[in-house]
């Protein structure tokens, strides 16, 4: 799939994906293993008003001033949970806070 930039989980990819870009994004860390691994690259399209989002969607997101590569593991009214692949709640938040849906691992 192509994209139009290319980054790390961080305010600078939250941003072109809140300009409508979609962004080849490398995450590190073992928390989402094993969907991802540690230095894998996935592409994340934009999330808008439109986008279906569900339980067991991988997204990139802000929760508590940290940006993750993590899984919707609940949806309650207008708040999605956020946790990595071990079950790990990071926190609860809105769909602000969700500026990408993963569409492909590479």
């Amino acid at each position: 799939m192509e994209y139009q930039f290319e980054g790390k989980e961080n305010a600078i990819a939250a941003k072109k994906l809140q300009e409508g870009l979609t962004c080849k994004l490398t995450g590190y860390g073992n928390s989402m293993t094993t969907k991802i691994k540690s230095g894998q690259s996935v592409i994340v399209i934009p999330v808008d008003e439109n986008t279906e989002l569900k339980k067991g969607n991988v997204v990139f997101c802000k929760v508590n001033g940290h940006y993750y590569l993590h899984m919707i593991s609940a949806i309650k009214g207008k708040s999605y949970q956020i946790s990595n692949n071990h079950g790990h709640v990071n926190g609860t938040v809105g769909r602000k806070c969700i500026y990408g849906k993963v569409v492909e691992i590479l």
